[in-house]
């Protein structure tokens, strides 16, 4: 049993969803749960450890008490993760017998060794940044955890105020396993802020590295849709799968076509894709009619696997790529499940119903679209008449990515192919901002 990937802590059952928020954070990719309430009582700290470590076998995860060896042994944990001021690991060791995992939290580079020596099969550090989780915690940084790094070969356990902006400066310096608190279990939706962290750990794998799915029509001139983002994929690394929504008759001098696949059969191909191959990320492109949209969105809730939706209307030669009601549906039900929503400029004041013609324009656009439930939303300024600058906004950061325009009419594909590998850099391990970078 591996201590590696995301590892989970929980907080209190205050609002009595403690068992949903988990589930969700294991669907989304954590591997490794450790309960800690000092506030509930004994007997509801039993119930809940039951219910939990029952949630971590249906997941394949690691199930973890925090300090009470006898609490692991009363609900069959894997473990026990102990503190500095907790009993020596020598007697936890023989209250759980030798097959049981026993962590062990150090601050400095002379209680990691110590831990190492004492049997520990792994070593928590930290806290790597400031945190409101724990009053005591004293602030070690990552060069700490490189030290010790170099000192042992046990699986290291980083804690302490990461999330996904600081996440990767944390598995640089030598951290096997992240593990958070309030970054999955505070968030809104833990399950995708889970698999968000979950993905930095893909970084630096053998190639193909990475699984995207992409939903989007099928464009029979190769530039765009399908054919287009399977070719990036392919061409940045990673194994690309797809789910059709559209046939098109198209080449280079627009759409002569269009015939939609029944949605009943799009499911079929998305379930037969993440059923045998699974998916690190999603891309959706052109999805044509509500009932496709609406499909979608049950499957992205569903799987919490994060979603680059760029929301393809209409095509550069006018035709109508998403139905007029198909709008609607993906405001009131895709966008909220949506990890990063990419329009253009035309696009967005689709969604956001009044002109987008400016910078200021596009940042007020941009928050709309995040209040309508997209996580992070990218808009692209093609369309700006001055400048060809984009904006990404995420957790309420403005950040814009200034570039020279290029004069050139070969612009067919461009946002198809621009999702495509914003997806795939995420899937590979890249944070969001260095994605769309």
């Amino acid at each position: 049993m591996k201590i590696s990937g995301l590892y989970i802590i929980t907080d209190s059952n205050r609002d009595g969803r403690l068992e949903e928020r988990i589930e969700a954070a294991l669907r989304g990719g954590a591997r490794i749960v450790q309960y800690r309430d000092k506030s509930a009582d004994l007997t509801e700290q039993e119930r809940m450890a039951r219910r939990l470590a029952q949630l971590c076998r249906e997941h394949r995860a690691l199930f973890l008490i925090n300090d009470s060896p006898q609490l692991a042994v009363a609900v069959g944990a894997d473990g026990v993760h102990l503190g500095q001021q907790d009993m020596l690991l020598a007697e936890a060791r023989k209250l759980l017998g030798p097959k049981k995992i026993i962590g062990i939290s150090t601050r400095t580079v002379e209680q990691a060794v110590q831990a190492a020596k004492a049997g520990a099969d792994y070593i928590a550090v930290g806290s790597m940044f400031p945190t409101g989780s724990k009053d005591d915690a004293e602030l070690v940084g990552p060069e700490r955890l490189r030290e010790i790094r170099k000192l042992t070969d046990l699986p290291l356990v980083a804690i302490g105020g990461i999330g996904r902006r600081n996440a990767a400066e944390v598995l640089a310096a030598g951290a096997d396993s992240l593990a958070l608190i309030s970054a999955v279990m505070q968030d809104q939706n833990p399950g995708l802020a889970a698999r968000e962290i979950s993905l930095l750990f893909n970084r630096d794998q053998a190639r193909p590295n990475g699984k995207i799915l992409t939903i989007a029509g099928s464009d029979s001139g190769g530039g765009a849709g399908i054919q287009a983002d399977l070719k990036v994929i392919t061409l940045l690394g990673s194994y690309g799968t797809s789910a059709i929504t559209a046939l098109t008759a198209q080449n280079s001098q627009g759409v002569i076509g269009i015939h939609p696949c029944p949605p009943d059969f799009v499911g079929q191909q998305i379930d037969a894709v993440l059923e045998d191959f699974g998916a690190d990320t999603i891309k959706t492109g052109m999805l044509f009619s509500a009932e496709i949209v609406q499909l979608v969105a049950q499957r992205l809730r569903k799987t919490s696997i994060p979603a680059v939706v760029d929301p393809v209307m209409i095509a550069k030669g006018g035709a109508a790529l998403l139905q007029t009601d198909a709008v609607e549906a993906m405001k009131k039900e895709l966008m909220p499940a949506t990890f990063l929503l990419t329009p253009n400029l035309p696009e967005t004041e689709e969604l956001v119903g009044f002109p987008v013609g400016t910078t200021d324009d596009m940042e007020r656009a941009a928050t709309a679209l995040q209040q309508i439930g997209a996580r992070h939303v990218l808009i692209k300024g093609g369309h700006l008449v001055d400048a060809a600058d984009d904006l990404l906004l995420t957790e309420g950061n403005f950040t814009w990515l200034s570039s020279e325009r290029i004069d050139t009419d070969q612009t067919h594909g461009t946002g198809c192919s621009y999702a495509a590998a914003i997806a795939t850099l995420l899937a590979q391990g890249y944070t969001i901002e260095a994605a769309v970078s």
